[in-house]
């Protein structure tokens, strides 16, 4: 009998389903929505680093993507659906009610950005967590330990404390704390309410301090003295996490029928999607996944004996069956990759989006016509540019920093940089300083678990970027002098989460053997070119100096000339 699940990714734009048969992994459809409200540019502020999202914008996504899917299906396969799970960015918290609602759900706070989902890269909470920092340094024990020894702006208690030290209205109307990636299969299985609720142990490890050590999250007395607004939440949250392997429940009857799915529809607990995205990949001990996409996260998975008590500095954290039950998962990243090339496109677009906009000489429709064309060519066209500048012919240097610093060591604080500019600096000779920014930006985190010894034995890179651009790839290999493997499927996250949906249907036993059958291989693999390598070697002395000099001159006012 055929069995089918469903993986659900969210992504910083977008959600996407995909169904799968469960038996071979075979992709039967796939079905992908931008959230509305986020494309329209509501409830941010780039300008101050804020970046909310409504959870309307997740509901119709949801929706909408699983109902398209299986509509691209023959009629028997919605029948079959046997399991579900969700993955999504994280940390990505927001304020619910005591019945798990969240606050933006209801009427009074429909259009307040506080009462949403604060996107993992809201870095609106940089003090918060330099105050959880500095408590937990001279605290008996440092609760930030297993997560790197440095607490981010980007997590879980840094941004429910900014929320809270902001809005008045909101602070008296939140009850608990809800992870994106808990509230989805909560939603789903009717187990909103934040004690009930199944907790994600991915989330609740890598960003909000829990850790059995310490029986589960910071104790009341650290919160409280962190700050008194966090007095009794560590009894509004939780003490048990679960791996995504473990069931959430039962799809509920009324969202069964709304998305047309057996009423025995089995919801696994949710996780992250680099987390998920990683057991899509095939990820085995001592594989070093990348996930690249506007931002990169680093994932992998080692055996409890071989940390023999050893703790990581300066990553994501380390935690317990957080990608796959029985081994700790450790994560790393950096906060822009395809986002940097994102910014030099807005650049160089700017003056002709600007004049377009105001010429007389075109009509409408082919005004809008040639900024979408001016849209996708420019990145094209910069890399056929940059692609015949050889690594040594350009003195042009750059750090990845511009939405600051994940790993090695979080700074969110720490800006973007550029160095050796002249007259003769072109475009395509900046974007190539970019493109080997990012990848010396990943070499920085590979040396940190080098020299902390973790090995690594093999590379694997899933995400949009590691399918469109060989030139990205070739480079990051060549930095890296490491080959690196390239995920078949385009849709990696979604797949991992498919896979723990048949896990928590009974399908499989456990993880490791859904990957062995439902794993789609790899598209490509590049090889490092050794003389590059010794080339970018040279330059990544220039890009280390760089970025000490950048990361010194943080805070510090411009000396006058």
């Amino acid at each position: 009998m055929k069995k089918y699940v469903i993986g659900l990714d969210y992504g910083s734009d977008s959600c996407r389903a995909i169904v799968v048969d469960a038996l071979t992994g075979k992709e039967m459809a796939t079905s992908v929505r931008c959230y509305p409200r986020w494309s329209a540019g509501k409830y941010c502020d780039p300008q101050k680093n804020s970046y909310r999202q409504h959870p309307l914008d997740y509901v119709e996504a949801m929706e909408q993507t699983i109902t398209e899917a299986l509509k691209k299906c023959p009629p028997e396969v919605a029948k079959s659906v046997v399991g579900l799970s969700f993955d999504t960015t994280g940390s990505t918290p927001v304020p619910v009610d005591e019945s798990g609602t969240p606050l933006s759900l209801l009427p009074e706070f429909a259009e307040n950005p506080n009462a949403m989902f604060v996107l993992w890269k809201d870095h609106t909470a940089v003090a918060e967590a330099e105050e959880v920092n500095a408590l937990a340094k001279k605290w008996e024990v440092d609760y930030t330990a297993y997560e790197g020894g440095v607490y981010s702006s980007e997590w879980f208690w840094a941004k429910a404390l900014h929320v809270l030290r902001a809005d008045v209205a909101v602070r008296r109307a939140a009850y608990s704390w809800v992870e994106h990636c808990d509230w989805m299969p909560a939603l789903l299985t009717g187990r909103t309410q934040p004690e009930q609720l199944a907790r994600s142990r991915c989330a609740a490890g890598h960003k909000a301090m829990w850790h059995e050590q310490w029986g589960g999250l910071p104790p009341e007395k650290f919160l409280a003295a962190l700050d008194p607004l966090l007095a009794g939440y560590r009894g509004r949250l939780y003490s048990q996490t679960f791996p995504a392997s473990h069931k959430a429940g039962l799809i509920t009857k009324e969202w069964a029928d709304r998305l047309g799915l057996p009423h025995t529809t089995a919801v696994g607990v949710g996780a992250f999607d680099c987390h998920m995205g990683a057991v899509g990949a095939g990820i085995r001990p001592y594989t070093f996944v990348r996930v690249i996409g506007t931002s990169t996260c680093d994932v992998m998975v080692v055996k409890p004996d071989d940390l023999s008590g050893k703790l990581i500095r300066g990553i994501c954290g380390q935690v317990d069956g957080s990608v796959i039950p029985g081994m700790v998962g450790l994560e790393a990243g950096q906060s822009s990759f395809g986002d940097v090339y994102a910014w030099f496109k807005r650049v160089l677009a700017f003056p002709a989006q600007a004049i377009l906009a105001q010429t007389n000489l075109l009509d409408e429709e082919t005004r809008r016509r040639l900024l979408d064309e001016l849209g996708e060519k420019i990145i094209p066209e910069l890399t056929r540019e940059a692609e015949k500048i050889p690594p040594q012919a350009s003195a042009i240097v750059a750090t990845d920093w511009l939405n600051g610093r994940r790993t090695p060591d979080a700074n969110q604080l720490l800006t973007g940089s550029i160095t050796g500019l002249s007259l003769g600096a072109t475009a395509p000779l900046i974007f190539r300083a970019l493109v080997e920014a990012t990848a010396f930006g990943s070499k920085a985190i590979v040396d940190r678990f080098v020299r902390e010894g973790v090995r690594i034995d093999s590379v694997t890179a899933i995400g949009g970027i590691s399918l469109k651009s060989p030139f990205v790839m070739q480079t990051l290999a060549d930095v890296l002098n490491m080959p690196i493997k390239v995920c078949k499927t385009e849709q990696a996250c979604a797949l991992g989460a498919a896979m723990f949906a048949a896990v928590v249907a009974g399908v499989y036993e456990k993880v490791e053997d859904a990957q062995q059958d439902m794993a789609q291989g790899f598209a490509a693999e590049y090889a490092p070119n050794p003389d590059r390598h010794e080339t970018y070697m040279a330059l990544y002395k220039r890009y280390l100096a760089l970025g000490k000099f950048t990361a010194d001159s943080v805070n510090y006012p411009a000396t006058p000339l």
